[in-house]
């Protein structure tokens, strides 16, 4: 008989979780609050409480072709950058192909999640719902909790002295939806994260004056990277990834900071992060810079107090006149509905072990899914958090002692800090490839370079200097696709057919490059034959 497992949330890791049930077979059951599919990438009007929320501008930081799922590329025409419409359509189309809807409960809010008197042999939950005002209970043998962690707004009004005198507008980012509204304004943003730096390019069209608090700065990127190639087609390849964990941390370190300053000097914007030498998630915004150099957003130091109509800054600087703060502050997470002792989040780490289970107990029979924040896309980490959890539930995986689980947790934790530093924001910060295979390892499902190589060479060179894309995880181990490999090499395909909009005479294939490594030679030979003719 399969096990029945309880879905909770039915946003992107909802979707996944159902899907990974489904391959293993397991009897999955999804419970949504809302009426709809997508959680946080689904725009809507006005704020909920319990629900994420975002701007109607939104745009994906990671491409398409490191954003999809493993077995199922994005469609070809999508463009490289979804907005929020365009990847819930793509959430749409996988629902459909892989019949998950019949799996959900709309309009189904989770009340309690606790465990059965005989947890301890049996592993199984109890979770209590209500839907139209009735409350229903259910057992379930496991939980994969999909809630997300983009719901608490996190708001330190204590730490800005004067905000009760402050008489102009002030709210969390998650409440901004458009910029309409704004016009002639002179708006203080606080933070210097991805949303921050959007809204405050937003607004700064319509606004008087933008500026924008910090109190590290940070490394901004664009978008476009080398040939204009997504940036993390470029960015996130095993070769780099390999030198990153093999070079001195103060050689990567000094690599990563000309790199960031190669599109412009951070120092010279005001934007330079205090301590540049963490690892820490860079911005990703095409527009920051030029609306910089434009005076429409104006850089600023932490803001040490305000009074009814100003902000005065860290540095002894005032800005007069502000109509309206935006605390751009990131959020906290919780789980109401479950025990407090189950998901701790104690001194900034959160105790669960790779990001996923609670130590404790004593069956592994829950899961938190995509409770971390990557320095890559989210889709394919958790798509390979639920294959190896649903793995676990079904006894195919197991879990070390408590023990081993505790010493590992606090190890993360460690080089966590020194890698990304202390901050509220960097809690759930892990390395991307790094944490990609470690989860494929688990089930099977990494690819073994070395015997490629000598199968498939030219695999096997895609593999590691090319984009480490989802496709990878797919070529061997349990849930194999006999599609990967085709995947990865059209990739580049799928990337250029949505620019390839207008029709342009054939051009020579050979690369300009080419021709002068060419011309090079020939100018290396001829300086060799001249030198001789003096012999």
């Amino acid at each position: 008989m399969a096990k029945k497992v309880a879905v909770i949330g039915a946003g992107v890791s909802g979707l996944i979780s159902l899907k990974c049930c489904v391959d293993e077979g397991l009897e999955p059951t999804c419970f949504e609050r809302t009426e709809d599919i997508g959680g946080l990438w689904r725009f809507k009007e006005n704020v909920e409480d319990g629900r994420a929320s975002i701007y109607q501008s939104v745009i994906t930081n990671t491409s398409k072709e490191m954003s999809c799922f493993s077995d199922f590329p994005m469609p070809e025409n999508f463009p490289n950058f979804l907005h929020n419409s365009k990847l819930l359509e793509y959430f749409r189309i996988v629902a459909k192909k892989f019949d998950l809807l019949k799996y959900i409960q709309f309009q189904t809010t989770v009340i309690s999640v606790k465990k059965r008197p005989d947890f301890a042999s049996s592993g199984q939950w109890e979770i209590v719902t209500t839907s139209n005002g009735k409350e229903q209970s259910a057992v379930f043998d496991a939980v994969m909790v999909c809630s997300g962690h983009h719901i608490l707004p996190n708001i330190p009004l204590q730490s800005f002295p004067g905000i009760e005198k402050f008489k102009g507008q002030y709210f969390h980012s998650r409440q901004y939806k458009y910029p309409t509204g704004f016009e002639g304004k002179r708006i203080l943003v606080i933070g210097i994260g991805n949303s921050a730096s959007d809204i405050a390019v937003e607004l700064s069209k319509r606004a008087a004056q933008v500026f924008v608090s910090t109190r590290q700065g940070s490394w901004v990127m664009s978008r476009i990277s080398e040939d204009g190639y997504p940036w993390d087609m470029v960015f996130h390849t095993r070769f780099s990834s390999m030198l990153r964990n093999i070079l001195p941390r103060t050689v990567v370190k000094w690599m990563m900071e000309q790199q960031m300053n190669q599109w412009f000097n951070h120092e010279n914007y005001g934007l330079e992060p205090q301590n540049k030498y963490l690892m820490k998630e860079p911005v990703l915004n095409d527009d920051l810079p030029s609306r910089l150099l434009y005076g429409a957003i104006k850089v600023k130091s932490r803001v040490k107090e305000l009074t009814e109509t100003s902000a005065i800054f860290e540095d002894g600087t005032v800005e007069e006149n502000i109509d309206v703060i935006v605390f751009a502050t990131g959020y906290t997470f919780s789980f109401p509905f479950l025990e407090d002792s189950l998901v701790k989040v104690e001194n900034n780490m959160v105790s669960l072990y790779k990001y996923l289970f609670p130590p404790h107990l004593q069956k592994p029979t829950l899961a938190c899914i995509g409770l971390i924040q990557p320095l890559g896309s989210i889709f394919p980490t958790v798509e390979l958090q639920a294959r190896w959890v649903t793995r676990v539930f079904k006894g195919l995986c197991t879990l070390p002692s408590e023990s081993i689980m505790m010493a590992d947790i606090i190890k993360r934790h460690e080089e966590r800090i020194d890698l990304f530093g202390e901050s509220q924001s960097q809690i759930l910060q892990t390395n991307y490839i790094d944490y990609l295979d470690e989860l494929a390892l688990e089930i099977g499902a990494k690819p073994d370079i070395l015997s490629i190589l000598l199968k498939d060479p030219k695999l096997a060179v895609k593999l590691y200097f090319g984009p480490c894309n989802s496709y990878q995880y797919r070529l061997a181990g349990p849930g194999q696709w006999e599609g990967a490999r085709n995947a990865i090499f059209t990739q580049k395909q799928r990337i250029l057919k949505p620019l390839k909009t207008r029709s342009l005479m054939p051009s020579s294939n050979i690369s300009t490059s080419f021709l002068l490594k060419i011309l090079g030679l020939l100018a290396v030979v001829v300086g060799v034959l001249f030198q001789l003719q003096w012999f």
